[in-house]
């Protein structure tokens, strides 16, 4: 197995000769002694040799050799002495800015153009870590919920579920497109698992060019059957949130630290409100929330509740899908959910219909006949019981997280209406 320890290890081995190995992050040559410092996946460790050492330039990849002393100036309170210095690979050029610069010393163009290096600072490395414990919170709290893992196609035959912003590939000779959404087909395995669940890339052909839209993102879904309603769907979607947050708490406390990142919590119920009361509230008549009135009801859900997060209910069916099931009580607004998220609108879920006949009159209603869908309702035809779901979007949930301005900054390979290397 590697013999080499991480950075964040040298208190444990304090005395004793050890090996550690990453990339050089910094290198400092006094008159009397001379300072490596080695970057690896937990930290930084420094290595003192002395001044007439000649060591590899910034960025070479090393293994350092040395015995581990106390010094409460170097990162981590420990430092390697009397090391050699063996050198693994050299870089070709310079980084287009300094990395071992406590900020960054670059604009996002020039730090998206050159990712696979920029993304070595550690101010920018921390958000992805963030997202890493985030998904792993995500799965964690549903596995113990007893939901079940699943991985759906990503090119699908026919644009039924999102029109014309779909991306059309060529696909041996056939039409296809990229998945806007593995809606179809996590509604089809509640049939099978019952509770599902899936993390996976989604494309949006969408000519945005915002700071909050990507033509390529990662979506965190779920679909769980026998609820009773949407505030079913609800109540797991607290718990996830919930389990994201504890996730990244435990997981990426450095990188929490890094970034300053204060992390919300979760009230036991989120507060909500219906659409038509949050309309009263904003004095709006729009059959949707805008930007703006979005900020103002999480701005009112934290004075009046003290909760950073916020659902708002029962959208007008106008503006849900057409499997969006209706609230029996005023079939003119839905059983559907948005949860804000310090002024955003962060998931999108509800109750779906589950019976067949239900799906022949929401179609006809919108004039459109089963053909293109008979795939999709394939499950309908052989019983479904009544169930509900929801997406997160990933990058947006890092971005408000860690309070960046942009979703680029905390995607590692953002694609959009512009970029699509490297």
């Amino acid at each position: 197995m590697i013999s080499r320890i991480l950075s964040a290890e040298l208190a444990e081995h304090a005395g004793q000769r050890v090996t550690i190995a990453g990339w050089v992050h910094r290198r400092r040559q006094l008159k009397s002694v001379s300072f490596l410092v080695v970057r690896d996946r937990a930290g930084l460790a420094q290595a003192v040799t002395g001044s007439e050492a000649v060591l590899p330039p910034e960025e070479s990849v090393v293994a350092v050799t040395g015995t581990v002393a106390v010094n409460p100036q170097a990162p981590g309170g420990h430092e390697l002495v009397s090391p050699s210095i063996e050198a693994l690979a050299e870089p070709g050029t310079a980084p287009p800015f300094d990395l071992y610069r406590p900020v960054v010393g670059a604009g996002l163009p020039t730090v998206l153009d050159h990712a696979p290096v920029a993304l070595r600072h550690p101010l920018l490395r921390a958000p992805l870590e963030i997202a890493a414990a985030g998904v792993a919170g995500f799965r964690e709290t549903l596995d113990r919920l007893g939901f079940t893992e699943i991985h759906t196609p990503k090119i699908v035959g026919s644009a039924t579920e999102s029109g014309a912003n779909v991306f059309a590939i060529d696909y041996f000779g056939r039409p296809a497109y990229l998945a806007q959404s593995p809606q179809f087909y996590k509604q089809a395995m509640v049939g099978v698992f019952e509770r599902v669940y899936e993390v996976g890339p989604v494309f949006r052909a969408e000519p945005h060019d915002t700071v909050r839209h990507l033509a390529q993102y990662t979506s965190l879904d779920a679909e769980l059957g026998f609820v009773r309603d949407h505030r079913d769907v609800m109540a797991v979607l607290r718990e996830v949130v919930a389990g994201m947050l504890e996730s990244v708490r435990r997981r990426a406390s450095q990188a929490l630290s890094l970034l300053g990142v204060r992390v919300p919590e979760v009230p036991a119920e989120i507060p909500s409100v219906h659409f038509t009361e949050a309309q009263r509230l904003t004095s709006s008549s729009e059959p949707d929330l805008s930007p703006g009135q979005e900020r103002w009801l999480s701005e009112w859900a934290e004075r009046e509740h003290g909760s950073e997060f916020l659902f708002v209910t029962g959208y007008p069916m106008s503006k849900r899908p057409f499997y969006t099931h209706p609230d029996p009580a005023r079939p003119g607004y839905s059983n559907g959910f948005d949860l804000l998220f310090r002024g955003l609108e962060l998931v999108t879920g509800g109750q779906r219909l589950h019976r067949y006949d239900d799906y022949v009159r929401a179609l006809a209603a919108r004039g459109e006949g089963t053909g293109p869908y008979e795939g999709y309702l394939q499950a309908f035809r052989y019983g479904m019981p009544p169930h509900g779901g929801f997406a997160l979007g990933l990058e947006r949930w890092t971005a408000r997280l860690t309070g960046a301005a942009n979703v680029r900054q905390v995607t590692a390979f953002p694609r959009d209406l512009h970029r699509l290397s490297p």
